[in-house]
């Protein structure tokens, strides 16, 4: 079985959701922004961001858009956006495009990219 590429998930997501996949375009946009090195490949169904190794993940879910983040449990997060209770990991849930202006993204992917 052959894997899904970034631009075949992509051009798929356009046809059956255009509203998450430009949520995912967005939080790609900011992130290719905030570091121009970094690498996407497919693995988990998602997004995999990574530059020496894995950094989190954009992963479309059905009724939200979720950023993840391998290192989220040592953010700065002092009004308790992010969300998940496992050891290491953390993400934020955006179900809108206005979400992203409201939620720290740029914070959040700053501390990810500073890690």
């Amino acid at each position: 079985m052959k894997k899904q590429t970034v631009q075949e998930f992509l051009d798929a997501l356009v046809l059956t959701d255009p509203q998450k996949h430009g949520i995912v375009m967005q939080l790609r946009a900011k992130v290719k922004h905030l570091e121009p090195a970094i690498q996407e490949r497919m693995m988990y169904g998602g997004i995999m961001l990574s530059l020496e190794e894995d950094l989190g993940g954009i992963f479309v879910y059905k009724n939200h858009v979720s950023l993840e983040f391998g290192q989220g449990y040592r953010f700065d997060d002092p009004d308790g956006i992010l969300q998940g209770g496992g050891k290491y990991r953390r993400h934020v849930k955006i179900k809108t495009s206005q979400d992203l202006a409201f939620i720290k993204i740029d914070s959040f992917l700053n501390q990810m990219l500073s890690l």
